[in-house]
């Protein structure tokens, strides 16, 4: 399955995504929270990145647009499901500012990749937290004491390895 998302998009968003998905998942894991510093950098990132993508042919300026819409429906249901208790407040917002990253030709190659990222965080997380010495070395995160799951961890993973997937040229 191959991206229709250029690759200059997954080159020039992935560095800036990288850095704030690490922040996210670090926050998510330490407190529990994700901080809306985070998702609005984020969404400066795309804002700022795609206007440039614009400018260099990348996207038409109407794409580019529409990819704000997005943002929108994914903030809709992000809500509809924090509402329900499905999930947290940041990982509604986290993931809104996320959707405009991803080409809606792209959703079913993204959904696969949530999922497996869903997946691996989940495992990592639960057989981290019993390793002695992470444990020791992040003894205050409250991810570790806690029944509900660190989702900005996994939302960053996908977000990541979907650009990185983009900027290769597919999977």
């Amino acid at each position: 399955m191959t991206s229709v998302q250029p690759a200059l998009a997954g080159l020039v968003f992935l560095p800036f995504a990288t850095v704030i998905a690490v922040w996210v998942a670090v926050s998510d894991m330490s407190r529990m929270k994700i901080p809306n510093k985070a998702v609005m950098a984020l969404f400066v990132v795309f804002a700022a990145a795609g206007l440039g993508l614009v400018a260099l042919g990348a996207f038409t300026l109407p794409e580019y647009l529409w990819r704000y819409a997005h943002l929108g429906v994914v903030l809709l249901l992000g809500f509809v499901m924090n509402a329900a208790g499905l999930l947290g407040a940041g990982d509604a917002k986290f993931a809104a500012a996320m959707a405009p990253f991803v080409a809606l030709g792209d959703i079913a190659m993204f959904g696969y990749v949530l999922a497996i990222a869903i997946l691996f965080g989940f495992v990592a997380h639960r057989l981290a937290k019993r390793v002695p010495g992470v444990r020791s070395a992040t003894a205050h995160w409250e991810s570790w004491e806690r029944d509900d799951f660190p989702m900005g961890l996994c939302l960053g993973i996908a977000l990541v390895a979907y650009l990185a997937i983009v900027a290769t040229g597919g999977a």
